[in-house]
């Protein structure tokens, strides 16, 4: 057999694009394969033998390895300096990096400035070169993109406020805490990542807050006020067809005052018109509606049942079903319709929002700005708060506390 038909792979560096010889097809931008036009034959005379190639003689593993180049090409095109910049796209030389916050699978949290503001940074990982594939390099691009649009052009006190975000990290400097990790003093970023940047919400998170007064409970004026924010800023995004689906106490930042803002809109997304193109176990098990935890088509109300969780949460301060099994809970949510238990002393204007908020039909769930009418309609003058532990006597209005 000559070289002309020995299946080997060369790169064709002019257009760049792979071309199999003895194979007479490329690989262009796209991933597809285009015939080759063979010397001294129009389109039209093209046969079907001139098209078959012997594909027992392709060398694949050559064939990755070549694609992985042309994809790392495309990478650094896409990232290009010159290439005009999205409208959310901000100047890395001003962000300065400070401490880090927290480390996640994909994603790690910093504290830093841009342009004199404090904010918070998310610094999210592809991976390094052959470590993710492109596809889960590609399906985590996707998921940042989806994040920033989500974000970009919200405007409400109860969210968390979008600064910027970049698609490339090449001109961040982050300090490392040992500078023996780096010669500079600087830690080593991946090479394919990137970041976004929000305003810093000082106060924590609410699930913080609620793990600190779990003893003493909470101020029914301060239940209110907090279930308040929520409820405001869930209607809001439910006004620009967002649909958080991960509302949680650990999604939930405070200011110095108190005020609550939403955050992380990792898996949020614009609400489908056809309910059956929203559907899978997306959110946290505590907080996942009937219709989520079975696979059903959900839309927004699945917002509005981790609402209802929360408003338990926040008024307990505890945790919903702490003795049960990922497998138990999805059970008896979706068969036996189970409900963390109100308290006695929960007033009935509250408990009624929150029956009503986690209701097995999500159609008999009330609209988020209804919400917010019935919870500015409680009385918070008269109290109503949950028994501090030291207060309560033998009284069986909670749950003994959990945890140390």
């Amino acid at each position: 057999m000559d070289s002309s038909t020995s299946g080997e792979i060369r790169e064709v560096e002019k257009d760049e694009k792979l071309e199999i010889q003895g194979g007479g097809s490329k690989v262009n931008d796209t991933g597809s394969f285009t015939p080759k036009i063979l010397a001294g034959k129009s389109p039209g005379s093209l046969s079907s033998k001139d098209m078959i190639f012997r594909a027992d003689m392709i060398d694949l593993k050559s064939l990755d390895v070549q694609l992985e180049k042309h994809l790392s090409r495309v990478w650094s095109r896409n990232t290009d300096p010159l290439k005009p910049k999205e409208v959310w796209e901000i100047d890395l030389s001003k962000l300065e990096i400070k401490y880090l916050v927290a480390r996640g699978t994909y994603g790690t949290i910093y504290r830093g400035t841009y342009d004199s503001q404090d904010v918070a940074v998310k610094l999210l990982d592809w991976g390094e070169e052959g470590t993710a594939t492109t596809a889960e390099t590609a399906a985590l691009r996707a998921s940042f993109r989806q994040e920033v649009a989500v974000w970009h052009q919200l405007d409400n006190p109860n969210v968390t406020k979008f600064i910027g975000a970049s698609m490339g990290t090449s001109d961040l400097k982050i300090p490392s805490k040992a500078s023996s990790s780096s010669s500079d003093g600087l830690a080593n970023l991946p090479a394919r990542a990137c970041c976004v940047v929000v305003e810093f919400v000082p106060g924590g998170t609410l699930k913080s807050l609620l793990f600190k007064n779990r003893k003493k409970k909470l101020a029914f004026k301060i239940v209110v006020q907090l279930a308040l924010d929520l409820a405001r800023g869930l209607s809001y995004l439910h006004s620009k067809k967002i649909v958080h689906r991960d509302v949680k106490a650990e999604n939930m930042l405070l200011d110095h005052q108190r005020n609550l803002k939403i955050a992380d809109f990792g898996v949020a997304r614009v609400e489908a018109q056809n309910p059956k193109d929203m559907t899978g176990e997306t959110g946290t098990l505590g907080y996942m509606a009937p219709e989520v935890l079975d696979g059903k088509p959900y839309n927004r109300k699945c917002d509005v049942y981790s609402f209802g969780v929360c408003l338990w949460e926040i008024y307990c301060c505890d945790l919903p079903y702490m003795n049960l099994s990922f497998a138990e809970v999805s059970s008896a949510v979706v068969r036996q319709h189970l409900r963390p238990d109100i308290p006695r002393c929960c007033p009935s204007s509250f408990a009624s929002i929150m029956k009503k908020c986690w209701d097995a039909n999500p159609d008999k769930r009330p609209e988020m700005d209804e919400a917010v009418r019935l919870l500015e309609a409680i009385d918070t003058s008269k109290g109503g708060g949950m028994i501090p532990e030291d207060q309560a006597g033998g009284c069986f209005c909670f749950a003994p506390t959990r945890g140390p």
